[in-house]
């Protein structure tokens, strides 16, 4: 299940958000997304986890908890086509 996580601190790293989700089983791969101008984190990333039971308990228990200073939202991520990403022109 890939899972998104919003609200995280400018200087939280991936191995943190790994070490957060592996409490709850297996992670397959961690990205926290960069400001490709800047090279700053924008906040937000994505956790993939191969067991859909092991991510919902990651969901449900890290959901409006305090990771490295902030209160992050944890949900289960949407595909782009679903949510109407991607540029239009």
């Amino acid at each position: 299940m890939n899972i998104f996580v919003a609200k995280l601190n400018y200087d939280t790293q991936e191995s943190d958000l790994q070490q957060a989700f592996e409490e709850f089983g297996q992670v397959d791969s961690v990205k926290i997304i960069m400001d490709k101008f800047t090279d700053r984190s924008k906040g937000f990333g994505f956790v993939e986890m191969p067991d859909d039971a092991n991510a919902r308990d990651a969901i449900n228990s890290l959901n409006e908890t305090e990771l490295d200073g902030r209160t992050i939202v944890v949900k289960e991520a949407e595909d782009r086509e679903s949510r109407g990403g991607g540029r239009r022109y």
